[in-house]
């Protein structure tokens, strides 16, 4: 039976209709981004550093090797083949053609090579993750072998931009990778150039016209924000000055009324990359807080529910050991906490030989919190009222990002602080750097604050990094939890979910694992 044309031309017409991405997905070329970063990063590049803001501002510039899907299952970066060999000893990457370094000069994969080799002498977690690497093969431009002395379970997962960057050889080589001028205003691969950092105000970045996965990027201009005051930050979120913001940026009393905004957007995928724990951190250097004793009691006069409930809005999941419940196949979930309970804290304080004074006092401490948001101030000031009930008088100290980095990891001018710490998606590159004695170097920020040296805790950390039996790493792992719970080097208060907050004109902000971390390339705003 035939049909009539005038019928068959509209069912066609139907089908294309019907099989046509909306108009609102294409993605539209034009305009400027403002992103929110506070604090401000100390550096604007991650080939040396971890602190956070540097994190979410590198990877605009430089790139990884690979990139990460939601589930952490690599994806094409700089690489755009990767093989293991069968001893995992061997990393073989095929590199992208064509690559420019924004001063024009070719990418290769003698790059590659001088990367991993600062990354495994400077980087905190470098150290750590690289710790195996013998060599990296270079036999032409475009293929880079790294050669390990004994296997390295998690290296496959360690190449993203925000953890270890590719950076140029012709810029870095014959200078100390920690001072180079060009940390701060960065030549890579990626799709945004350097143009300017106003301290204290912004970081702007331009669309670079010659990025190898054409056509993005998509927007013209990143204009990167510093806004220190919390409410100052909500507000900016409301006026429409500000589109995009990663790590929860507001305050959280202020969430419940974001949601209701129709023009705002609330993510909380993108993190999967880098799960972080809440911790208060000892200085073993003070000479109260290297008695064991002492610790175990400030553990004791903490109630972490109060922490949790009050200061964190309830956001949040307890946890007593460093490894965070995000990290199922590692978090030890038998390691037993300090109970709240103060007159055990004041037995364990009198014991250790700190009685009162007439004034009730046993002893005083500085506090330095981390100044990363509103939460690290108000755990502060949790910290001194709970302290004062059991007689240890706290002083809390406030300073800038550059200034706490500086007197913590390099002056070790702190009795103790509390702060954030990413576990990455491996205890190997985001624990072991916290507690492995071979990490305590003056001047290498998110290291070793603490200063302990166990070497039953660098055994196990340094058995679980080689160890290719799943079963075998999980019980070292287990095993270096409940040590850290004996010796309570610090005290892990909560993991908090990320939030990222957003303009809903602002389009494919979080695509991976690494979310507002990655480099945005995709990312396009709505008219």
């Amino acid at each position: 039976m035939s049909r009539s044309p005038i019928l068959a031309g509209l069912a066609v017409a139907l089908l294309l209709a019907f099989c046509q991405t909306p108009a609102e997905a294409q993605p539209k070329r034009g305009g400027t981004l403002n992103m929110l970063v506070e604090p401000e990063p100390p550096a604007l590049s991650t080939i040396a550093h971890t602190a956070g803001p540097s994190t979410k501002v590198s990877g605009k510039v430089l790139e990884g090797l690979l990139t990460y899907d939601y589930d952490l299952t690599p994806k094409p970066q700089l690489a755009t083949e990767w093989s293991v060999s069968e001893d995992g000893l061997r990393y073989s990457f095929k590199l992208r053609e064509g690559v420019l370094w924004h001063d024009g000069k070719p990418f290769t994969s003698a790059d590659v090579a001088a990367s991993i080799a600062i990354l495994k002498q400077y980087h905190p977690r470098g150290r750590g993750t690289f710790a195996n690497v013998v060599t990296v093969e270079t036999p032409d431009p475009l293929r880079a072998t790294i050669v390990l002395s004994k296997p390295a379970p998690y290296l496959i997962t360690a190449f993203a931009a925000s953890e270890s960057p590719i950076v140029p050889k012709h810029i870095y080589e014959g200078s100390d990778p920690t001072t180079n001028p060009k940390n701060n205003a960065p030549i890579g691969t990626g799709p945004y150039v350097f143009k300017e950092w106003v301290r204290g105000s912004h970081i702007i970045y331009e669309r670079n016209p010659n990025y190898w996965d054409k056509p993005k990027p998509y927007i013209d201009r990143l204009v990167v924000k510093f806004i220190p005051d919390a409410a100052a930050r909500a507000v900016a979120f409301d006026a429409g000055t500000v589109d995009l913001g990663g790590e929860t940026p507001v305050p959280l009393s202020e969430l419940e009324r974001l949601k209701q905004d129709p023009k705002i957007g609330i993510e909380d995928k993108g993190y999967s990359y880098s799960p972080s724990v809440q911790r208060i951190e000892f200085n073993f250097e003070n000479k109260y807080l290297k008695d064991m004793r002492v610790r175990r009691a400030i553990a004791h006069a903490i109630d972490r529910r109060v922490i949790l409930n009050t200061v964190w809005y309830g956001y949040g999941e307890l946890t007593n050991t460093p490894i965070s419940t995000r990290l199922t196949q590692f978090h030890d979930p038998s390691v037993k906490g300090y109970a709240f309970d103060p007159r055990k804290a004041e037995q364990l304080l009198d014991e250790a030989g700190f009685k009162r004074g007439a004034d009730g006092v046993r002893f005083r401490l500085t506090h330095d919190f981390l100044p990363y948001g509103d939460g690290f101030r108000r755990t502060a000031d949790y910290l001194r009222q709970a302290l004062a009930k059991v007689g240890i008088e706290v002083t809390i100290r406030s300073q800038d990002f550059a200034t706490y980095i500086k007197r913590v990891y390099t002056d070790r001018d702190f009795d103790f602080t509390n702060n954030s710490m990413g576990n990455t998606f491996d205890p190997t590159v985001g624990v072991q750097r916290l507690y492995w004695s071979k990490n305590f170097k003056k001047g290498v920020p998110f290291s070793n604050g603490s200063g302990i040296n166990n070497p039953e805790i660098d055994a196990l950390l340094e058995a679980a990094t080689v160890e290719t039996d799943p079963i075998k790493r999980k019980q070292e792992f287990a095993r270096f939890q409940q040590i850290i719970a004996e010796e309570i080097p610090s005290i892990t208060i909560l993991t908090v979910p990320n939030l990222t907050i957003y303009n809903r004109k602002v389009k494919d902000h979080t695509v991976g694992a690494d979310g507002l971390n990655g480099n945005l390339a995709g990312v396009w705003i709505s008219p």
